[in-house]
């Protein structure tokens, strides 16, 4: 047969569209041509397949062989398209069974010795294949634990391309595997860090519980030294598990990211901590060509934590205003739009000047007061305005940190149940919503379902009124009182309630600024 196909899956951001790969061996004088919109690795392809088939006792003819990659009109990228091409070359060669390679989708880099090397994108790739239809697939050995995540599908993994042409049909001997030491992914350390190692700060870890119950934004202002970072980090160790849904949400970004593939499936908040000299196209995604996710999508069900936030680029900064609102972003190229969730906890830490010593006092601040409003105004009011608890951090005093000592706060565990039974709550409050936690609730819906009574909004309406809220402000004090009676396990938000989200978001005293 001197005509074949096989498919693959060729992905734009987290969307997959499925590749039908076409090869055709005609008499005429020999080479390789391979055509449909490929980038310059996929171009490279022809000498990967020709040496791999070589080398696995698989001779191509030395005829024309012409490789169509189909619609042509998809730009396709990266070496994964390599097993899905020498395997329809082969079946036009006639070396394989034609109809038993159109069942399986084919992913996998091909080395020079007909090893098949892992790939990223493997998990995103597999649930676009068995939403195309295809039940059966076969991958690099080394991506057959993300593999084996999509339910539904028959997943064989192999490590050289004479098993593949060894199952479907060829009369070939395969070589004995190599036993190779798979490396596992080591989840980010937040079981060594525990919340009762926060010192004389009782206040400010109810703060992050408040946080953390919600999935609210923060914000905190205070001289280095004083805990911000400390806090921060101890974050996620609060945060409940992962659901399975969430898990696999995160691991397919994670398998973009990942040219090696993963090798575990991680039910820890994500945790990123980027440097303030990271790009805006580091931190939202995008590059060059095929776009990648950022640092935002790696932190999805997770926490973005931005130490030194004023030092950022100001575009930096303000790109994070669509997806905290939206909980994904979308890259646009001249090929379309690519699209990954961002649904993140936004945890940022600010010194009060450049010198760190305003409210300090240790040491005397040198700064000026245009020095002082000028580093603050990095974060803009557009920005702000998307931040629920605005926290004021202080140096603990020697006396509540002997005490701490004596006797030491919850710990992470201790305080991840209460959590965890507010997130319930919300939980159940919301089933018949598309919204899991208070923070992801949209206004409107706020409004019309949830309002307390006027006695309880009282104080937040006169700060509308005033101009101290916009309405967004106004929204986010609203879902901030939810939590807090959903931690104090109330039915129904109370006076109370309203008054500390308005104080956490800085307007106890009619300021409408950060702390």
């Amino acid at each position: 047969m001197s005509l074949a196909k096989s498919f693959s899956v060729s992905l734009f951001g987290l969307g997959g569209k499925l590749i039908e790969i076409e090869a055709d061996i005609s008499s005429n004088l020999p080479s390789f041509v391979l055509v449909g919109l490929p980038d310059a690795s996929l171009s490279e392809a022809t000498s990967r397949v020709r040496a791999a088939c070589t080398n696995s006792g698989l001779n191509l003819p030395g005829r024309k062989i012409t490789v169509n990659l189909s619609p042509a009109s998809v730009p396709k990228h990266g070496s994964g398209f390599d097993l899905a091409i020498a395997i329809s070359v082969l079946a036009a060669g006639g070396l394989v069974n034609a109809q038993s390679v159109s069942r399986f989708v084919h992913f996998g880099e091909l080395g020079l010795d007909g090893s098949v090397r892992p790939i990223s994108g493997v998990l995103p790739m597999l649930l676009a294949a068995k939403r195309s239809g295809f039940k059966r697939a076969i991958v690099p050995l080394q991506n057959e634990f993300e593999a084996q995540l999509v339910e539904g599908l028959e997943v064989i993994a192999v490590a050289n391309l004479a098993e593949v042409a060894r199952l479907h049909g060829a009369d070939i001997a395969v070589p004995v595997r190599q036993t190779q030491s798979m490396t596992q992914s080591v989840p980010h350390e937040v079981g060594a860090l525990c919340m009762s190692e926060v010192f004389g700060q009782s206040e400010l870890v109810e703060s992050l519980v408040l946080a953390a119950a919600g999935r609210h934004h923060l914000l905190m202002v205070g001289p280095p030294g004083a805990g911000k970072t400390m806090l921060a980090e101890r974050l996620p160790t609060i945060l409940p598990q992962l659901t399975l849904d969430e898990a696999l949400e995160s691991a397919a970004v994670r398998s973009i990211a990942k040219p090696d593939g993963l090798a575990s499936l991680d039910r820890l908040a994500p945790f990123q901590a980027p440097h303030h000299s990271s790009s805006m196209a580091a931190m939202v995604g995008g590059g060059s060509g095929i776009p990648k996710p950022g640092l935002i999508s790696l932190a999805h069900n997770g926490v973005l934590f931005l130490d030194e936030a004023p030092e950022f680029s100001t575009q930096t900064l303000e790109a994070l205003r669509q997806p905290l609102e939206s909980g994904k972003v979308v890259i646009n190229r001249a090929a379309g739009a690519a699209w990954f969730p961002a649904r993140f906890q936004l945890a940022l830490a600010a010194n009060p000047c450049p010198c760190g010593n305003y409210t300090s006092k240790a040491s005397r601040c040198t700064c000026t007061q245009a020095q002082r409003m000028r580093y603050l105004n990095k974060l803009s009011g557009p920005l702000l305005d998307r931040i629920d608890l605005r926290l004021e951090v202080r140096a603990a005093s020697p006396a509540a940190i002997a005490t701490s000592r004596l006797k030491p706060g919850p710990t992470s565990a201790e305080l991840s149940l209460r959590v965890e039974a507010a997130r319930s709550a919300a939980r159940e409050r919301l089933i018949d919503t598309p919204w899991r936690a208070n923070a992801e609730i949209s206004g409107a819906y706020l409004r019309k379902h949830l309002r307390p009574d006027s006695k309880a909004t009282e104080r937040l309406d006169a700060a509308l009124t005033r101009g101290q809220l916009s309405m967004r402000g106004y929204d986010r004090c609203l879902r901030l009182a939810w939590t807090s009676a959903d931690l104090a396990g109330r039915a129904r938000v109370q006076t109370e309630d309203v008054l500390l989200a308005l104080s956490l978001r800085g307007h106890s005293e009619g300021d409408s600024r950060a702390a």
